[in-house]
């Protein structure tokens, strides 16, 4: 497998081990760029892999861990998870590149007081919902998950999915916004239409 790298890429993943080892040593690889604000308030599981420029933002408004990432989880590049509230990545989760998974946004504009659009948006009332991706969850390249969302274990989210309401455990979703065309039966072992 080592053969398929040139040199300078055998160079810099051996830099990245290193690295990874040093400052993250329950890490599998961390590749260079990546973006960490709020370490603090950051829980990395076992045997995290991230692709290069991932970015995860904890930005809590008030102190605690908003941003849970579970074992064997593998992040590829360009993945940005910002949280404020509660993001909850769990076990075995393969997250493609270029994913954004945020619990928040600036303004509510679901509910009777709504913000007013004359407002600059960095302005606006954050408003949040946890995220949950439970186990074994597969989200493909360059899908965004919004606040408020649960995925339910060995879930599949098809590329450039918007998922904006819970997915059930074990089903696969797409479009924007994201609905389900398949559940997995396991009388018959098959992924089946819905």
């Amino acid at each position: 497998m080592l053969a398929k790298y040139s040199l300078f890429s055998l160079f810099s993943l051996g830099f990245n081990k290193l690295l990874t080892m040093l400052f993250y040593n329950k890490s599998r690889l961390i590749r260079r760029p990546f973006y960490i604000r709020g370490k603090k308030n950051i829980n990395l599981g076992k045997g995290l892999t991230t692709g290069v420029g991932c970015r995860l933002d904890a930005l809590p408004i008030i102190n605690k861990t908003v941003i849970s990432i579970g074992k064997n989880v593998q992040l590829n590049d360009y993945v940005h998870i910002g949280a404020i509230d509660s993001i909850t990545i769990g076990n075995n989760v393969l997250i493609a590149s270029k994913v954004f998974i945020t619990d928040h946004n600036h303004g509510d504009y679901s509910k009777d007081n709504q913000e007013n659009p004359n407002i600059f948006p960095s302005k606006r009332t954050l408003y949040s919902k946890a995220v949950s991706i439970q186990d074994n969850v597969w989200i493909g390249e360059t899908v965004s998950i919004l606040p408020g969302v649960t995925i339910g274990k060995g879930s599949i989210i098809g590329t450039m999915s918007v998922v904006t309401k819970d997915i059930p455990p074990y089903c696969i979703a797409v479009g924007s916004p994201a609905k389900v065309i398949k559940e997995y039966s396991f009388l018959s072992n098959r992924w089946e239409g819905v």
